[in-house]
C-alpha cells in the first residue's frame, strides 16, 4: 500500500469513534489491501441520509486500496436490530428484502465501484442463516457469549424495561457469526459502522480471536447528528432519501443548503471529497459568508447522490427562488391533507420550525400567490394545491407548491 494511511484519513476528516486494537489496524491498513464490511437492513427499498456517512467512508477505504464488502441484512433483518428501538421491527418477504437490495446496490454505486479493482461485492446474510442449524450453531457460537456480559451492552439495556423477546437477543450472535462467515469465505478483517453498533461489531471481531485464532478488527464511525446532537436527516415531511421519487434532488439540495452554521464544516468534511483545506478556508468565516460554504456542501452532496446535472439544475432552482419569481422557480409538494399554511411552510422546507413561520407570518411575510396570510390558522384549499399555488416567503424566497 502506498500514499496516507486510510486511517489518517478517516481521522482526519471526523469519522472515526472508536477502534479496537488501533495500531495493529493501523500497519495492516498501511501495508495490505483489506477486506472490510459494513451491514445494512433491507427495512426500505432507498437508503437515505443515515446511510450517507458509511457510503462515504466506504468509498474513502476503496480509494485507498482497500475492498468493501456490503453486506445486506436479509436473515437479520428478518428479527431487526434492537439498537436503539423501542419496539419490534416488522417481518419482511423475500421478495421485499430482494426488491430493496437492488435499490440500494444502484444508490450504492454513486459512492463506489462494484467493478474493477478492489470491486465492492454485496452479499446477503440469509444466504448463511437461513438454513442454519440451532443445535449446530448454539453449540459452535452461542457457547462462546456470556449473558452476562450481552445484559451490559447499550443496544440491550434500553430494550429491557419494556421487554425484548430472545428472537432479538439473538441478533448480537446472528451479527458475530456474519463477521465469522465473511472472514472464510471472503477474507474480510474489519467490521465497520455507526457507533451505535459497537458492542455488536467488537463481539464479531472478538468471535473470530476466539476461533480462528487470527486478527479480526471493529471500527465505528460518529453518528451524522447536529451541533444539538439531534440526528440529521429528518424534515417535517419525514426522512431525506436518496432516491429522487422519494425526495427529489430539489429538496435534497434546499436540506443541505439550509444546514446549521455550526454544522457546515463538519458536514463538507464528512459528506463531500472536498479537500480539507479548501473546507477550512469555506468555513473561515462566521457572518453571512458562510451562506458560500453550505451553497457549496449542497451541490456537492447533491452531485454525490443523483449526478452534476441534477446538482447543478437544483442549484440554478435555488438560486432564483432566492432572486425572484420565474421559470427556474423550484417546485414542492405537500400530501395530500396538508393544508394549513404552517405546516405547508415546515413540510416544503422555507422553515426549520413551526416558531419560525409563525413569526414570519406575524411580521407580514408570508402570501400565498398574491393574497398575504395573516393568521395561523390560514389554509389553502385541497383544490388549490391540486392546481399549484405560489408560496412567498419575504422577497427572496418563491416555491411552487402542489399536492401530490
Amino acid at each position: 500500500m502506498n500514499g496516507t494511511n486510510i486511517m489518517d484519513t478517516l481521522k482526519a476528516r471526523g469519522f472515526i469513534k472508536q477502534v479496537v486494537f488501533e495500531d495493529e489496524l493501523y500497519e495492516l491498513l498501511g501495508k495490505e489491501s483489506v477486506p472490510f464490511y459494513i451491514g445494512f437492513d433491507p427495512t426500505a427499498d432507498s437508503l437515505h441520509v443515515g446511510h450517507f456517512l458509511a457510503l462515504m467512508a466506504m468509498s474513502h477505504m476503496q480509494k485507498a486500496g482497500h475492498k468493501p464488502i456490503v453486506l445486506i441484512g436479509g436473515g437479520t433483518g428478518k428479527i431487526g436490530d434492537p439498537s436503539g428501538r423501542t419496539d419490534m421491527r416488522r417481518m419482511m418477504t423475500n421478495e421485499t428484502i430482494k426488491h430493496n437490495c437492488e435499490c440500494f446496490k444502484k444508490q450504492m454505486s454513486r459512492f463506489f465501484s462494484f467493478e474493477g479493482e478492489n470491486a465492492a461485492v454485496m452479499v446477503n446474510n440469509a444466504d448463511w442463516l437461513d438454513n442454519l442449524n440451532f443445535l449446530q450453531f448454539m453449540r459452535d457460537i452461542g457457547s462462546n457469549f456470556s449473558v452476562n456480559k450481552m445484559l451490559t451492552a447499550e443496544c440491550f439495556k434500553t430494550r429491557m424495561e419494556r421487554g425484548l423477546s430472545f428472537f432479538e437477543f439473538s441478533y448480537m450472535l446472528l451479527q458475530a457469526y456474519d463477521f465469522l462467515y465473511l472472514f472464510k469465505h471472503y477474507g474480510c478483517k474489519l467490521e465497520c459502522g455507526g457507533d451505535d453498533q459497537w458492542s455488536n461489531i467488537l463481539a464479531g471481531a472478538d468471535l473470530i480471536r476466539r476461533k480462528e485464532g487470527a486478527p479480526a478488527f471493529a471500527m465505528t464511525f460518529q453518528l451524522l447528528t447536529t451541533s444539538e446532537g439531534k440526528k440529521m436527516g429528518k424534515t417535517q415531511a419525514g426522512a431525506v432519501w436518496l432516491d429522487p421519487a422519494k425526495t427529489s434532488p430539489y429538496d435534497f439540495y434546499q436540506y443541505w443548503r439550509n444546514t446549521a452554521d455550526a454544522d457546515v464544516e463538519k458536514c463538507l468534511k464528512l459528506l463531500t471529497y472536498v479537500d480539507l483545506d479548501e473546507i477550512a478556508e469555506l468555513c473561515r468565516y462566521k457572518d453571512e459568508r458562510i451562506n458560500a460554504a453550505k451553497e457549496r456542501l449542497a451541490y456537492e452532496v447533491t452531485a454525490i447522490v443523483h449526478g452534476k446535472a441534477e446538482a447543478e439544475k437544483a442549484q440554478t432552482q435555488a438560486r432564483a427562488a432566492f432572486g425572484g419569481v420565474g421559470d427556474d422557480m423550484p417546485e414542492a409538494t405537500v400530501v395530500k391533507g396538508v393544508n394549513n399554511i404552517i405546516d405547508i411552510m415546515c413540510a416544503v422546507g422555507v422553515c426549520k420550525s413551526k416558531s419560525e413561520a409563525r413569526n414570519l407570518i406575524t411580521g407580514g411575510g408570508v402570501k400565498i400567490d398574491e393574497e398575504k396570510v395573516e393568521s395561523f390558522d390560514y389554509t389553502v384549499s385541497d383544490e388549490k394545491l391540486e392546481k399549484g399555488v405560489i408560496l412567498h416567503k419575504g422577497k427572496k424566497v418563491h416555491v411552487r407548491v402542489k399536492a401530490q
